[in-house]
């Protein structure tokens, strides 16, 4: 669990009554450090801002037995690959990129809280049985080529819910050419397409890593299990159309580097047009920063290669272009360490980069970058990339910031070029004496020579299990609020409840629950739901963002917010719902973008169609998701003065796996009057056990009735 989605997270657990985890389980504190200064002086800063959060979780770990990994020993993903990661194990992760283990051929899942709780409290976890779709590499990279370009370009086939429901699985000849880092970062961004999960088979080049991480046994234990469990089986390789629910072909030699963005992870453009897309879509061709690292870019090989065009530069006396900021984000102490001590990070500072804190950073929008005019101002501008997710205002708060995602060759490239149009495979450079030169290829190793560095003890793993250890929350605390358990449902329909608010267009978890400067809130729900939908279009206001009319006359604000709004909703004890588009909840896994709207007093959120751990998430907290039968046609009808709506329900009583349709009445009530009346069948995905949560009132609620019942 990385440190944000932990403190709900160990909320939660603290009560469902149990002593210890039943799983070995880890907390990483990578989330809440600001990226301003740099690497140790920014950790230092965060301990000062966030003392009570480390000290919570801490403390949490202490009393039920959890590995606590400091901030600054590094970002959640990479630590995983370097320490617990193994082929053909079973992971959970609070954290949406949690895939990215599946580089070491383990089957690692992104998931809420409240999924991460029942596998801690030892209850079984379900998962709607996925589709499997099958990639087929073929080929070898070119040498400008990496294996985020992969991910890249199948985002821009699959688009953001292309994977929904699916597990990527990777086969083919050109997988044994691939680096296991580089396997990592394409299962880390299969989040992007909505997959649950992706996968790479077991590789000679995950053995190596495995020995160079000091797992040798682990990879022969893996040796001997390979042709049996850890690879498909010859017959799949032979017909893949037979075993697969959809075969994609990719042919390694002729991918492009890609850049995808701005806004959204699957908008594709390879290299060879990006120069004529920046002129023909107006993108602001200046690139104002260049950031290299995160969870999905941080390996030995992606920064060696990077740092052997960064050298070329310096040989010729050339820095980073003028304007352009150049940071570098070590994805763990490990790497950091290796970093430094084989001249790599000597490289980057050489051209003007700065070193950030072993953290995510920038990547999650913890970058302290109010000073530049550009935020100041709100203006259009460019970044670029090695990460994994571009969402507006996401990396800087700033909406106008366009984030094209690529490799960090490609971001090195730009970071010199100084503008997107430039091509560091064919453009020219003007070095310190004024002579034009062009970059040769990159080149790197796959795994350090000599082996890696240790880096510094204190960001080792703090492993001291302390049974009675207490757990210390101020009732005075704005950073951490003591969980109240959710009011059962009362076995009734859903009667009399508001629309709230019809979301247009594209609304992820950050829409709906917005990181930044709320991060500090994670562990206080009520301070948190502040910010409940403050980035979601509404569609009946032609795209206005977070403003709403409120449908109770005498209710204030009479127009306002939208939790202001679903806090008066709140307080009058009146129930609302939401309206959702297609892939409602995409992106990050966070679990309060459930919560939030479950304690402001939403019972229902009907949508085209749901991301898969968001609908999941939903259902934990006792929150009914709902699919229209007819998306294409019934949405539109909330699309219209959503507030003088009334929805009433008829097949909650009754809820049953076996029938999956909930018919819901709409009614629009004009000066007390009902004008038009609308029946609209729904579908939704409930099983046996989360109708249990349901009725319960939560995952939570049921898990704590089931151990009290147990003692």
């Amino acid at each position: 669990m990385q440190d944000a989605s932990a403190q709900m997270a160990i909320l939660q657990f603290m009560l469902s009554g149990m002593k210890q985890t039943a799983v070995p389980t880890s907390i990483h504190c990578d989330h809440l450090v600001e990226a301003y200064e740099g690497a140790d002086l920014d950790v230092a800063r965060s301990w000062q801002t966030s003392r009570e959060i480390y000290e919570f979780l801490q403390a949490a770990s202490q009393r039920y037995g959890i590995a606590f990994w400091r901030p600054g020993s590094g970002i959640i993903h990479q630590l995983v690959l370097e320490n617990y990661a193994a082929p053909g194990t079973l992971m959970l992760g609070t954290d949406s990129h949690t895939p990215n283990a599946g580089g070491l051929g383990m089957l690692a899942i992104g998931v809420g809280g409240a999924d991460a709780v029942d596998a801690m409290a030892d209850i079984p976890w379900e998962l709607k049985a996925p589709r499997v779709l099958g990639v087929q590499l073929r080929g070898k990279l070119h040498e400008w080529g990496n294996p985020k370009d992969v991910i890249l370009a199948l985002a821009g086939k699959l688009t953001v819910r292309g994977g929904t429901g699916s597990i990527i699985e990777y086969f083919g000849d050109g997988v044994n050419s691939l680096s296991c880092t580089g396997m990592a970062t394409i299962c880390n961004m299969g989040a992007e397409v909505g997959a649950t999960t992706s996968v790479f088979p077991y590789t000679p080049s995950m053995a190596r890593y495995l020995a160079a991480t000091q797992r040798a046994a682990i990879a022969t234990a893996a040796d001997a299990q390979q042709a049996s469990y850890l690879s498909a089986d010859a017959q799949v390789a032979a017909d893949p159309a037979k075993y697969y629910d959809e075969v994609i072909d990719i042919d390694l030699s002729t991918l492009e580097p890609g850049y995808n963005g701005p806004f959204t992870p699957d908008l594709y453009t390879p290299r060879s047009k990006m120069s004529d897309t920046v002129k023909t879509e107006g993108w602001s061709d200046k690139v104002s920063a260049a950031l290299i690292g995160s969870c999905t870019n941080s390996s030995y090989q992606d920064l060696s290669r990077a740092a052997s065009l960064a050298r070329q530069a310096s040989a010729r006396g050339l820095r980073v272009a003028e304007g352009t900021e150049f940071l570098v984000s070590p994805g763990s102490e490990q790497i950091r360490a290796t970093m430094e001590r084989d001249g790599i990070q000597e490289a980057f500072e050489a051209i003007g980069a700065k070193v950030l804190a072993n953290a995510c950073g920038p990547c999650i929008g913890q970058w302290n970058r109010d000073e530049n005019p550009v935020v100041k101002n709100k203006e259009t501008n460019s970044i670029v990339s090695s990460f994994n997710r571009n969402f507006r205002a996401r990396n800087d708060g700033n909406p106008n910031t366009m984030n094209f995602l690529t490799s960090p060759e490609m971001v090195l490239g730009a970071a010199l070029g100084g503008r997107l149009s430039f091509n560091p495979m064919t453009d020219s450079l003007v070095d310190a004496k004024g002579q034009s030169f062009k970059l040769e290829p990159p080149s790197g190793d796959e795994l350090p020579t000599r082996g890696y560095a240790t880096g510094r003890t204190e960001y080792e793993p703090l492993l001291d299990h302390q049974p009675s250890k207490p757990i210390p929350i101020s009732p005075s605390s704005t950073r951490l609020q003591t969980l109240e358990a959710f009011v059962p449902w009362n076995g009734q329909e859903f009667s009399n409840t508001r629309v709230l608010v019809t979301v247009q267009g594209k609304c992820t978890t950050d829409h709906i629950s917005a990181a930044g400067k709320w991060l500090k809130y994670k562990g206080h729900l009520e301070n948190l739901a502040r910010n409940t939908l403050i980035g979601a279009a509404n569609a009946a206001l032609d795209g206005q963002v977070n403003t709403v009319r409120n449908a109770i006359s005498g209710l204030e604000p009479s127009v306002g917010s939208i939790p202001d709004v679903a806090m008066s909703y709140k307080q009058a004890g009146v129930p609302w719902l939401v309206i959702a588009d297609y892939n409602y909840g995409e992106g990050s896994a966070r679990e309060h973008a459930a919560m939030q709207p479950r304690f402001l007093g939403c019972n229902m959120v009907i949508a085209r169609s749901f991301a898969r751990i968001h609908e999941t998430n939903l259902k934990k907290q006792g929150v009914l998701p709902l699919v229209f039968a007819r998306p294409d046609e019934d949405y539109f009808i909330f699309a219209k003065d959503p507030h003088e709506l009334v929805v009433s329900t008829h097949g909650v009583v009754g809820l049953n796996e076996n029938t999956p349709t909930v018919q819901v009445t709409v009614e629009r009530v004009q000066n007390g009057k009902v004008v038009e009346t609308h029946n609209i069948e729904c579908v939704h995905t409930m099983s046996a056990d989360q109708i249990g949560w349901f009725k319960a009132g939560s995952a939570l609620n049921l898990i704590a009735s089931q151990q009290k019942a147990a003692h």
